[in-house]
Formats: structure tokens, sequence, C-alpha cells
């Protein structure tokens, strides 16, 4: 086999195989799947928080008691590590 088929072979070979590794990925995204939430204990939540970095107040928390974030219900008066602000 000449250098140049040898080149054409591996070049289409690599293409081939970073195609079927892409395709779960890409099934994932177009199929709508959600991204794993941290367990309250793992984000260190608390359901009643003293600061003023409650739950309510940060870019995460779903209305009326869920979080982009954080499984489980979720306090509006809570706080876990994951606090961003609402922008």
């Amino acid at each position: 086999m000449s250098e140049q088929s040898t080149k054409t072979c591996m070049n289409r070979r690599t293409l081939l195989l970073a195609a079927a590794g892409a395709a779960p990925l890409l099934a994932l995204t177009t199929t709508g799947a959600k991204a794993a939430k941290l367990a309250q204990s793992g984000a260190g939540y608390v359901a009643a928080s003293t600061s003023d970095k409650k739950c309510g107040g940060c870019n995460f928390f779903v209305a009326p008691n869920s979080c982009k974030a954080v499984d489980g219900d979720i306090s509006p008066n809570g706080f876990c590590k994951l606090w961003v602000k609402k922008a």
C-alpha cells in the first residue's frame, strides 16, 4: 500500500470513529435529555437560611419549589453552595 493511500485510510478511520463517538452525545442533545441534578446533601442545601442568600433570589431557583441544579423540593427560603444571584 502506498503512503498516500495509508494516510487516506487513517483519515477515514479517524473520521468514522469520531462520528461514532459523537452520535450518543448528539442524540442526548436533540432528545432534550435533562442534566443530572445534584443531591441536596451534596449541594449543602438547608431548608431555612439566616443569610440574605436565599434560594428565592438564586438564578437556579424555579418557583414555586424547584431548582435547576439541586434535586428534590426546594424552599424559597433555603440556601446551598451553588447559590448564584439572579441577574
